[in-house]
């Protein structure tokens, strides 16, 4: 047995574990995967902490933000390759270059630990995030796109394979927006890793399991990828919610396909090493204040490769 705690709800971002069990990944590696969704009102650090999962899967800013903490978390796998996330603004604000556009203007943002990368951008641009004519106002983002549409906001952050869709749904196109990718800009965290606690990898049989099931994981993570429409049909038989649409989930597994290329599951250590510099770059007020050994390990990734 092992439980996976999901960073967000049962959606295409997570079909690569899903198509995992689905297909018998798991089972052809004698794993019987529990995986939990999550939601606005589960943080999968605290999950993980508190012992109601194995592994989570989780961006690096909140782990790295929490193992400084004190919580002993471990980044053992590292699917994605490439960051989703943008900051969409309407053209009609004007906004054409983050250095020198930003500068009182209300940007949107989701917060439960997403923050960090949008923080650690504003203050390598010397913003801050107090409001003012010299900084920027923040504006706590919800879980949907009306800010953009309601121009609450001058920009809202999207990721690639999830509300950018919804802000074309809902009626604008990509000519009324300016989008900025965090990867452009030379800012971008890695996200959707795959998190255990210290503990875990001091048990030769728990790394065993863990190597069995990155493994399964990767597997299905590439069969998801070359079968974007089945993949998004197994994701909508596991959400239980019924919010989920194949039309949705088919294009964010499309998006997703292009976050996963050029990864083994193994983590590349140069994409480590500019997410800790983007992180501390935040001059008086960085999202993590030093870099700490054992943030990441790759026994787990050595051993399921083999």
């Amino acid at each position: 047995d092992l439980t996976l705690q999901l960073k967000w709800v049962t959606q295409a971002q997570f079909a690569g574990y899903y198509v995992a069990k689905d297909k018998g990944f798991y089972a052809e590696e004698d794993l019987n995967v529990n995986i939990k969704p999550g939601g606005p009102d589960i943080a999968p650090t605290q999950v993980l902490a508190g012992g109601g999962a194995d592994v989570t899967v989780e961006w690096m800013p909140a782990a790295l933000a929490a193992r400084e903490k004190g919580l002993p978390i471990v980044n053992i796998a590292q699917p994605f390759k490439k960051s989703g996330m943008m900051l969409t603004c309407l053209k009609e604000s004007g906004i054409t270059d983050p250095k020198t556009d930003f500068k009182g203007k209300t940007l949107g943002v989701w917060f439960s630990g997403n923050e960090y990368p949008f923080l650690s951008w504003m203050n390598t641009l010397g913003l801050s995030t107090d409001g003012g004519p010299d900084g920027v106002t923040v504006l706590k983002q919800g879980f949907n796109v009306d800010p953009l549409l309601q121009k609450q906001a001058a920009c809202i952050s999207p990721m690639t394979y999830n509300e950018y869709g919804q802000v074309l749904d809902a009626g604008l196109t990509p000519e009324d927006l300016v989008t900025f990718k965090y990867e452009d800009q030379g800012v971008a965290t890695l996200e959707d890793g795959l998190y255990t606690l210290e503990q875990n990898l001091q048990d030769p049989a728990m790394v065993d399991k863990l190597a069995r099931f990155v493994r399964a994981s990767m597997k299905g993570w590439t069969y998801a990828a070359e079968n974007p429409q089945e993949a998004a049909e197994i994701v909508l038989e596991n959400d239980e919610t019924g919010a989920q649409t194949i039309a949705h989930q088919t294009r964010m597994m499309g998006e997703i396909a292009k976050l996963l290329e050029g990864s083994d599951g193994s983590l590349d250590e140069a994409d480590y090493q500019r997410t800790v510099d983007t992180l501390m770059s935040g001059g008086s007020d960085p999202v993590i204040s030093r870099e700490t050994e054992g943030a990441w390990s790759a026994e787990v990734t050595d051993k399921a490769m083999k």
